[in-house]
């Protein structure tokens, strides 16, 4: 074995890091910020609950709509370009939104940051693999950039909360304004440019078929998280024709908008869906906990976000440990063996009760360093194995599959504790049919009416999520078991990092 040699970075590249983790934290930040800030918005602009949702939802959807189109764009027009354009209109954006007068413009602003925003993530994922070309050095600054977003997402609820207790709920849109302002200052002087050689045009077909074959599956699965499997939800099998075309038009294009190529890889490919699927536990798991420690712990929003601190404190560890450690031991099993040790959160999740609060954020530690090492290692993996004019469009991919990971997440993990609250709530005879319809139907519902109940059906409701949350980590528990396996086999021929074999 040998090191590869490649150039290693300086202070320079070290402080671009720092520039490129503060519109990252600020894309987790946004995910997030409005849970807290919801009460405050709704009581000022009144929308409907339809609306509501998409003020929630529309910035995540359209994120993971856009993310493949924009990193092939970045490789096209250059990478530093889309950034600073991105961070641009995501600024100007935020402030159309602190100032909505409406719902409406709320949801349009909304829309906006997701695909502003997912011009930024491509983006800085990309000039990272520019910056740092020794292998063991990018793992660690892809680690650096995976932990950002995550704790940029836990700092959401509490950031929120702060600002809107002392100022009001549009001040959680202007903290992008400054981080604008730093980044469009400082991207000229320490981050490099890089445009892909012989990039040919940009394939509007290609982009339009993506779109027909992302949003319809996104906003499937987010409404079947909401309302669960109807009308609606069947109305996005089109896009199953759209994703068959688009993949047949790629293979014909000289310069396609995704490079199915890329997928022969092993290593690039098998890291996909280890990203997939462990993001699907991770985002049904993070869904439940923090509904756990409000609705049956008791907690308020901001006193439940501090309590997600120490879980992002692991994914920390794990993010930055996780690199450092595959120097010396393969990736793949790195991987497989933090997964082992998060199936023993997905135990504690599973035979936690309503008084098991410590039990609860243990578990989701645990399964939170899992995540660490497999968007640290998972991500490096399917950025390496793309050749460089292609790593704009290979980070797109890792975005997209996460992104639609905690979204399959949210849906499945929240349908299956959903059915088992229905199926184990009973409702006292005599009790009026608006107040059995909101116990009925959700613990936020049996709370919102706790008061025309009595205490032990609120207890009742209580113990009723818990046996759902319980099924649903033991589920997701056996997905990521299958996960471990897949680490373990298909990625155990990649050298540790910075090392070749002969």
């Amino acid at each position: 074995m040998h090191t590869t040699g490649k150039p290693r970075a300086g202070a320079r590249e070290w402080v671009g890091l720092g520039l490129l983790a503060l519109p990252t934290v600020l894309l987790g930040l946004d995910v997030t910020v409005l849970y807290l800030v919801l009460p405050s918005l709704a009581a000022d602009l009144q929308p409907s609950a339809t609306q509501t949702l998409w003020i929630m939802d529309a910035y995540g959807f359209f994120i993971a709509g856009f993310l493949i189109t924009m990193g092939t764009l970045g490789d096209r027009i250059g990478r530093r370009r889309l950034l600073m354009i991105g961070v641009a209109a995501f600024g100007a954006v935020s402030v159309f939104a602190a100032f909505a007068p409406s719902p409406a413009l709320l949801v349009i602003a909304r829309a906006l940051l997701g695909i502003a925003g997912a011009t930024l993530m491509p983006s800085t994922l990309s000039l990272i693999s520019n910056m740092f070309t020794d292998a063991r050095q990018r793992a660690v600054a892809i680690g650096v950039w995976a932990t950002m977003f995550a704790l940029g997402m836990a700092a959401g609820p509490v950031v929120g909360g702060a600002l809107v207790a002392h100022l009001w709920w549009g001040a959680a849109f202007l903290l992008a304004v400054p981080i604008a302002v730093v980044v469009l200052a400082g991207a000229p002087v320490l981050l490099p440019e890089y445009t892909a050689p012989h990039r040919g045009r940009l394939d509007l077909p290609s982009v339009a078929l993506s779109l027909a074959a992302l949003l319809p599956l996104i906003y499937a699965v987010k409404h079947i998280a909401a309302y669960g499997i109807d009308a609606h939800a069947v109305a996005a099998l089109p896009a199953v024709l759209a994703a068959i075309v688009f993949v047949r038009r790629q293979r014909r294009l000289p310069a396609p908008l995704l490079d199915m190529t890329l997928f022969r890889s092993r290593a690039f490919s098998a890291a996909l869906a280890v990203l997939l699927i462990g993001l699907v536990g991770v985002g049904g798991a993070m869904f439940l906990v923090t509904q756990y420690l409000q609705l049956v712990d008791g907690l308020s929003p901001a006193v439940a976000g501090l309590w997600m601190g120490p879980p992002a404190l692991a994914m920390f560890a794990a993010a930055i440990g996780a690199p450092i450690l595959a120097g010396r031991v393969r990736p793949g099993t790195v991987m497989a063996a933090t997964l082992g040790v998060s199936l023993a959160g997905y135990g504690l999740l599973a035979t936690a009760g309503t008084d098991s609060r410590a039990a609860v954020v243990t578990g989701f530690a645990f399964v939170y360093l899992g995540l660490g090492a497999i968007a640290a290692l998972g991500t490096d993996i399917v950025v390496g194995a793309a050749p460089p004019a292609n790593s704009g469009s290979a980070a797109a991919m890792s975005e997209t599959v996460q992104e639609l990971g905690i979204a399959v997440g949210v849906a499945v993990l929240g349908s299956l504790t959903a059915a088992v609250y229905r199926a184990r709530i009973d409702v006292p005879p005599g009790t009026a049919p608006d107040v059995a319809g909101a116990v009925t139907d959700s613990l936020a519902g049996a709370l919102s009416v706790a008061d025309q109940v009595p205490a032990a059906t609120v207890a009742q409701a209580q113990a009723a999520f818990t046996s759902g949350l319980n099924s649903a980590a033991l589920v997701a528990g056996l997905a990521i078991a299958v996960v471990t396996i897949v680490c373990a086999v298909t990625l155990r021929h990649i050298a540790p990092i910075g090392e070749s074999e002969h």
